[in-house]
This record gives structure tokens, C-alpha cells and sequence, in this order.
């Protein structure tokens, strides 16, 4: 990473920090984007510049997120499926307390941040039609399906909703005060019975490496 880059990550960086620190005091629908900047010390058309929505600046890592199940399937070892592929994942994620899955004493605050906020939950939506939407084009590629096939994106749904199922189930445990140590076992159980059902009906979908 070049100096200007270094610079540009930095600012991202302060910007979205100084944020979270905000909505976490007084929580996101009561903080402007303008005491934000105040708070940065730089203009408000600065964070424009980085983050163009308030929402953007919560979800500063929303990129990686929508593109994650996408990649995992794209990547997956020779020998496994799409729903192997995405259960590893997951269940790699949930031992590793990995943030992004949210099983995680840190994120107890930002899942009740999300929990407050209507327009961080239609944001978290989002995310999630934007991550099916990713997977079903890698499913596609990988099939040969034609443009008006319906099977990528039907299959898409059912993997990114089994897998957003897990992930809300996580969320509301954490945001109830629920420990890891409590909740670990349970969702592991969930992911190996959910995926499994997955995995009798698309074991060969895609056509396995």
C-alpha cells in the first residue's frame, strides 16, 4: 500500500471508529453525519467522500460481507459442494468467534445498535439480498446456467437464507446477554442438522470438484 492509500485507509479508518463510538453512546438514529465530522475533526463533505450514507459508515466493512458466501464457494476444496463449502465456513467461523458472524462479546453493542434502528435492520436486508444476488452469479457461472434459469437463484436462497437464519439467531442470543459458552453449542448443533438437510437434496450441486 502506497502513502496516499496508507493516508486514504486511515481516514476511513478514524471516520468509521469516531462513528461507532457515537451510535454506541447514544445509538444511530440520534447522531448526524455532521457531529460525526465534528467529532473527526473534518468536514462533513469528507465523510460524504468515504461513506456515502450514515449507513455506510456503520456498515464500514459491508463489501467484504456481501461478497464473503460468494467467495467461499468459489474457493471451496476439491470434493466439496456449495452447502459443504458454506457449513465449514460457518462453523469455522462460530469456533473462532470470528466478528462478522457475531458470536462474540465484542459485538454485543453493535448488534444492539442494529436491533434499534429500522433503517440499520432494512441495511442489514440489504446486505443480505446483495449476498444471495452474489452467490447465485458464482452458481450460475459454475452451472452453465442460462440467463433466465431460476435454479441459481433459487438455490442461492436457500443457502443465504439458511445462513442469515443462523447469523439472526446469533444476534438476538448476543443481544439477550447470552454468553458464547452458552450459545456455541446450540448453534453448532443447528448449522450440522440445517445444512445437512441442505446437503441431501444439492450434495452435487454445483457438480463437486
Amino acid at each position: 500500500m502506497g502513502l496516499r492509500e496508507l493516508k486514504k485507509q486511515q481516514t476511513r479508518d478514524l471516520l468509521a471508529d469516531t462513528a461507532m463510538g457515537l451510535f454506541a453512546e447514544r445509538g444511530f438514529d440520534r447522531v448526524t453525519v455532521v457531529e460525526v465530522a465534528r467529532a473527526a475533526k473534518v468536514s462533513p463533505n469528507t465523510v460524504f467522500n468515504y461513506f456515502p450514507t450514515k449507513e455506510d459508515l456503520f456498515f464500514d466493512r459491508q463489501d467484504a460481507v456481501v461478497a464473503h458466501l460468494a467467495e467461499v464457494v468459489r474457493r471451496r476444496p476439491a470434493g466439496s459442494s456449495a452447502v459443504d463449502a458454506v457449513r465449514a465456513d460457518l462453523l469455522a467461523a462460530v469456533a473462532d468467534g470470528e466478528p462478522t458472524v457475531g458470536l462474540n462479546p465484542r459485538m454485543a453493542v453493535f448488534w444492539r445498535i442494529v436491533t434499534d434502528s429500522p433503517a440499520l435492520r432494512a441495511r442489514l436486508l440489504e446486505l443480505g439480498e446483495r449476498a444471495e444476488g452474489a452467490l447465485a452469479t458464482v452458481l450460475a457461472e459454475e452451472t452453465g446456467a442460462a440467463p433466465d434459469d431460476p435454479l441459481p437463484h433459487v438455490v442461492a436462497g436457500a443457502v443465504a437464507g439458511a445462513h442469515r437464519a443462523v447469523l439472526a439467531e446469533i444476534r438476538r442470543a448476543v443481544v439477550a446477554g447470552e454468553s458464547a459458552e452458552e450459545v456455541r453449542p446450540r448453534i453448532e448443533a443447528a448449522v450440522d442438522r440445517a445444512f445437512g438437510l441442505l446437503a441431501s437434496g444439492l450434495a452435487d450441486y454445483p457438480a463437486q470438484r
